[in-house]
């Protein structure tokens, strides 16, 4: 009997994916020439431009030849597809891929369209735009190390000069994104949320990028009491950025840069000036391009500027956001304790042992009824349900699952051409 990593890995599925996605790809079209100058303030302090959109027209309207690369992920990418863009793509699709492979499961079958999908999706951005394409895996693929090999390679396959590979950030995806890396796919690993998940990720598994989906801090702050929201997702971005910028100056091996993510505003692009790559959605770059900002307003911070306040009763007396923006010496030392048998992980589990033998609380083991109340609640936790849980943790399996709901959403508009 077939297994589910025997259909996606065969090369009959393979090959067929590949050239449905690649059909209609003539080769990256041209980034344009003209220049914005407050974008250019940004790359002269080291600042790198991406746009959080997979919408060419949202793009356009604050492109810029400054800008050098797109991230999609599974809820912009439903957000197209339920448009109906891919309608007449689909049932082709899927009687293509079925005569490749005859006994191929419905659920087999969605997740290698899903796939297609996302390829084709970012081959029109390169095609038009000529940059560089954050594609996202499917999130089933999040807690399997085999998986996420197998189709982040199959996307490397496909453009290996224009497509990196995002991998969320899970005990099994810190496997799987040193395996990777060391392959020499660029991978983007993302949905990390705290300095010391980005520390340990840029250590152990040397990824091109990693991530602070910033946005998403505040909003856990203010939803849950614990404070000011104000420039804690912030000071948590600034000081990945310079413990990844500090690794990677000390060691030739690491390729890391950091990446601002989840940025909501303007002004969030002006505070995290000088970190290695901000990604930022159409509405927030429009609503930067229109402030008026002094040249000096425009600088490189450290996370010690950034004042925070936070609350000192109810849950903030037990939520540590400390580990936020703190590595001790007490982590490193996990941290190196884990490089030192890396090559012998096959699985996170591995990974989350080490982890406990140094008595570092980053990791806990969701199990499927915990993960489905999380996803019901939506994208912010409510940390109340949650003591004791590593607050950087939960909020990547909080992100996880927001995702996988709008994953769901796309795949079910795939079954629906299925019948």
């Amino acid at each position: 009997m077939s297994t589910k990593m025997n259909i996606h890995a065969d090369p009959e599925v393979t090959n067929a994916v590949k050239e449905l996605a690649l059909e209609e790809f003539e080769g990256a079209g041209s980034p344009g020439t003209g220049s914005v100058e407050k974008y250019r303030r940004l790359r002269a302090i080291g600042t790198r431009l991406w746009l959080d959109t997979g919408d060419l027209e949202a793009a356009s309207k604050v492109w810029s030849s400054e800008i050098d690369a797109l991230t999609t992920n599974n809820t912009l990418v439903n957000q197209v597809v339920q448009t109906g863009a891919m309608d007449s793509v689909i049932p082709s699709a899927a009687a293509r891929i079925r005569a490749s492979r005859s006994d191929i499961s419905d659920q087999e079958l969605v997740i290698e369209i899903a796939f297609l999908v996302n390829a084709r999706l970012a081959l029109g951005l390169v095609s038009k735009l000529g940059v560089h394409v954050s594609v996202e895996l499917h999130p089933g693929t999040a807690l399997n190390v085999e998986q996420t090999l197998v189709f982040a390679r199959r996307y490397y396959e496909i453009n290996p000069e224009y497509f990196y590979v995002k991998v969320p950030l899970t005990p099994d995806g810190f496997i799987a994104a040193r395996r990777l890396s060391a392959e020499g796919i660029p991978v983007n690993y993302t949905l990390g949320f705290s300095a010391r998940q980005n520390y340990l990720a840029t250590r152990f598994s040397m990824p091109s990028f990693v991530n602070v989906f910033l946005g998403r801090l505040n909003s856990v702050v203010e939803e849950n009491g614990l404070g000011n929201p104000e420039n804690v997702g912030e000071k948590a971005a600034l000081a990945s950025d310079e413990f990844v910028k500090e690794l990677r100056k000390s060691r030739d091996d690491i390729p890391t840069s950091q990446i601002a993510a989840s940025i909501r505003h303007g002004g969030q692009v002006a505070t995290l000036a000088g970190v290695d790559v901000q990604t930022i959605p159409p509405k927030a770059a429009a609503e930067y391009l229109a402030m008026d900002i002094a040249s000096d307003q425009i600088r490189k911070r450290t996370s010690q500027e950034l004042d925070i306040e936070l609350a000192h009763d109810g849950l903030a007396r037990v939520v540590d956001l400390n580990v936020l923006w703190d590595v001790d010496e007490r982590f490193i030392g996990f941290v190196e304790d884990a490089v030192s048998q890396a090559d012998e992980m096959v699985y996170g589990r591995d990974l989350m042992r080490v982890a406990r033998e140094h008595g570092i609380n980053i990791f806990r083991e969701w199990t499927n009824e915990e993960r489905r109340a999380i996803r019901e609640h939506g994208k912010i936790p409510d940390l109340a349900q949650w003591p004791g849980a590593p607050i950087d943790d939960l909020m990547s399996i909080s992100a996880l699952e927001s995702f996988a709901q709008d994953q769901s959403a796309l795949d079910d508009r795939i079954k629906s051409f299925l019948t």
